[in-house]
């Protein structure tokens, strides 16, 4: 891979991360909740699951999941219940305490960890795109394995950055918030936005259709 060429996927990494999502979403829901050090645990699981889709692909097994309908449809649906349910979580979340002491909660890292992965994990657009992005940038003629290795750290370190960012953003919002009324509009305003979210992705159709 030449430099121009690794130069304008590093770009495309960067317009990706930035876009609105619910990785994003997920990263400042947890940085609100936990603060970063602990939320940023999620951050971390989000780039296991986009390590395990880029393998999928890489491995030629994406393919064969972008042709199934069915396996398609069972991804898709599981992401979007697992949305709402994030979403209800949040929603209802207990806004009693200081919200301060939400760093030193019962939601372990492992838990935070695992959720960013289940969200990128079960969305199958992902796997879709990557399939679809990833063959331009490759050389055929050149070793592949190298080049899907650069790919991915490419990628896992751009989203790294552009997720501490709204991790660390969330969480500094929270250190301003006291009262019970704020805490609760911001529950249910990143409640909504899960919601959203699903909502989203249960309008994404197999290309089949």
């Amino acid at each position: 891979m030449t430099f121009p060429t690794w130069f304008s996927f590093f770009i495309a990494c960067w317009l990706i991360s930035l876009s609105p999502g619910a990785g994003a979403i997920a990263s400042m829901s947890s940085g609100l909740a936990h603060g970063f050090r602990r939320g940023y645990w999620n951050a971390i699981g989000l780039q296991l699951a986009l390590i395990l889709q880029v393998g999928i692909v890489a491995a030629g097994i994406g393919a064969v999941l972008a042709a199934s309908e069915l396996a398609f449809s069972l991804i898709k649906w599981f992401g979007v219940a697992y949305l709402l349910y994030l979403g209800w979580k949040q929603w209802s979340a207990p806004v009693a305490a200081p919200l301060l002491a939400a760093e030193s909660g019962s939601t372990s890292a492992r838990k935070l960890l695992l959720r960013g992965f289940v969200v990128n994990a079960s969305n199958p657009k992902a796997i879709v795109f990557i399939l679809a992005v990833l063959p331009q940038f490759i050389a055929p003629a050149q070793p592949l394995l190298p080049q899907y290795v650069l790919m991915t750290a490419t990628m896992v370190l751009v989203d790294l950055v552009v997720m501490a960012a709204y991790t660390g953003l969330a969480a500094r919002v929270l250190r301003l918030l006291r009262s019970p009324r704020q805490q609760r509009l911001l529950n249910r305003t990143f409640g909504s936005l899960f919601a959203a979210a699903a909502a989203l992705l249960a309008t994404v159709r197999h290309a089949g259709h």
